[in-house]
């Protein structure tokens, strides 16, 4: 009986026509683990809170890129405000660490707010509520890179807790409002929207730091700015 001997390239060519099922089984799986992570990936961001719904959303956004899909509008829309957050924050503090908002100024960035915290004489002569004249550019500054944002904004005034003695302001309370009103106006002037803008006078009662210290109640004595993040408040 006659043997009928296989090439080599024949043997070969047998074996991987045999195996394509394995390729085709193989690609199927894969595909079908994509699709089971980007449903789990749905499923999270929709039930998973703030902060960390955001970190969700970004995770599954990077999924969907990776794998040529199309991110669905509002997370994109959330996923640019975050990037333009991020950018702004970075500036701001650029522009802090120059000196452009005066010696006391910083910049606190959180979860549900970016806020340039204008300290003691920055805005202000003390017991004013009259802008000295070097703030308003550094207000104008500020404004120049929110004004084509559409995020809220809102302005806190603070002070420590020595009584007022004289001058046009009753109380510590009175003075911290009409503080950030001037600010409010300022920032309208300068172009924002008034249907974005809101302020609060706290007076003494949120302060920072100790106000039994000299250094304490200078720290107390501010004004906070915060660009308000769209997923937070």
């Amino acid at each position: 009986m006659a043997i009928y001997r296989f090439r080599k390239e024949e043997l070969e060519g047998q074996l991987n026509r045999n195996a394509l099922w394995a390729i085709v089984y193989g690609d199927m799986m894969s595909y079908l683990m994509i699709l089971f992570l980007l449903m789990l990936s749905w499923t999270l961001s929709k039930q998973v809170k703030d902060p960390n719904k955001m970190k969700v959303e970004e995770a599954y956004a990077k999924v969907i890129r990776v794998f040529g899909g199309e991110i669905p509008k509002e997370m994109a829309e959330k996923a640019k405000e975050r990037d333009l957050n991020k950018l702004f924050s970075e500036k701001l503090q650029e522009d802090v660490e120059k000196g452009e908002f005066g010696s006391n100024a910083s910049v606190i960035v959180g979860e549900k707010r970016i806020t340039l915290n204008l300290g003691e004489g920055v805005l202000f002569d003390s017991g004013k509520a009259e802008l000295k004249p070097d703030a308003v550019p550094m207000l104008e500054r500020l404004v120049s890179g929110v004004v084509s944002r559409k995020n809220q904004i809102r302005v806190e005034g603070h002070t420590d807790d020595r009584p007022i003695r004289g001058g046009s302001y009753k109380s510590n309370w009175e003075l911290s409002m009409a503080r950030a009103y001037t600010v409010l106006g300022q920032l309208q002037a300068a172009g924002v929207e008034p249907q974005r803008l809101s302020g609060v006078g706290y007076g003494e009662y949120r302060p920072v730091a100790d106000n039994r210290t000299p250094e304490g109640r200078a720290q107390n004595r501010r004004i906070e700015i915060s660009l308000l993040r769209e997923e937070g408040e």
